[in-house]
């Protein structure tokens, strides 16, 4: 297990929140916990149960303030060379952009759009095709703007089970269920599913940047990669996510994540991959 840390803040319970970083990390169904001044946050990233190579997903949880923060998916693409490494430059570019970060009235999308961009240059630059997705949420003064690249995806639900944000895959199945042709369920057994048509490490990459959504006390935001959208359906999710405290929410979402990869059940999805995501829930 290899963990990359920028600040030292992960080695207890409930720390307070720093900088950090998560590259090659094979962690238990519980994550880790971390206070911020606005709430708190869970991360999980775990390695694929039936792989022998590294996790190919990598993380980031970055302090930009008392109440500040932006929290980071990167799902290094699969049967492309360089994942893990692809995924974690996506993850460290953003770190050296958000150490210069001073918030301005538009918080820190100048920050997030430099970094995200430069990654895609320095992946390019590989030159051996490698490739990332990448979801980022900016939360500045309990006002949150989601950021994607790809088919990792970003979650706000309400205290009450309210979906008030759920980003839309960068990939032909994604694209028919936003326009009404395909339904969640289907699109979860699509045999297309994971073509995307855009990522990090692409010469026509774009950003999609989401509207600006204000927090509410106990709103929670969901960011992860493919490894969870592909095995829960978004109800259970959402379910998890309103009835339980936040690290029950993470153990739950990644133990059933287990089991549907490990055992196929009819009537419910079940791929095998790397599981990585961040809970952030609003205290106050």
């Amino acid at each position: 297990m290899a963990i990359m840390q920028k600040v030292k803040a992960i080695s207890a319970k409930d720390a307070r929140l720093h900088e950090v970083i998560y590259a090659n990390v094979d962690m238990d169904s519980a994550g880790e916990t971390f206070a911020i001044g606005a709430g708190k946050i869970v991360v999980c990233t775990r390695r694929s149960p039936f792989k022998e190579t590294e996790n190919e997903d990598s993380a980031g949880v970055f302090s930009l303030g008392e109440s500040d923060c932006a929290l980071v998916i990167a799902d290094g693409m699969g049967g492309m060379p360089c994942g893990a490494q692809a995924s974690r430059m996506v993850i460290e570019t953003l770190h050296e952009s958000f150490s210069k970060a001073n918030a301005s009235e538009f918080g820190y999308r100048e920050h997030m759009l430099n970094g995200i961009d430069e990654a895609n240059n320095r992946i390019i630059s590989l030159g051996v095709g490698a490739g990332s997705t990448v979801a980022a949420v900016e939360i500045f003064n309990n006002t949150l703007r989601p950021y994607h690249v790809g088919d990792s995806m970003i979650l706000v639900v309400g205290q009450r089970g309210k979906i008030k944000l759920q980003t839309i895959s960068h990939s032909p199945v994604g694209y028919a269920v936003e326009s009404g042709y395909l339904d969640e369920n289907e699109a979860l057994h699509h045999d297309d599913r994971h073509e995307i048509s855009n990522y990090v490490g692409f010469q026509e990459m774009r950003i999609e940047i989401g509207p600006a959504i204000d927090l509410a006390r106990y709103d929670t935001v969901l960011v992860a990669s493919d490894g969870l959208f592909d095995n829960l359906q978004l109800n259970e999710i959402v379910e998890i996510i309103r009835k339980n405290p936040l690290n029950k929410v993470s153990l739950q979402l990644a133990t059933l994540c287990d089991k549907r990869m490990r055992h196929e059940d009819p009537g419910y999805p079940s791929k095998p991959d790397d599981l990585s995501f961040v809970l952030f829930r609003r205290g106050r």
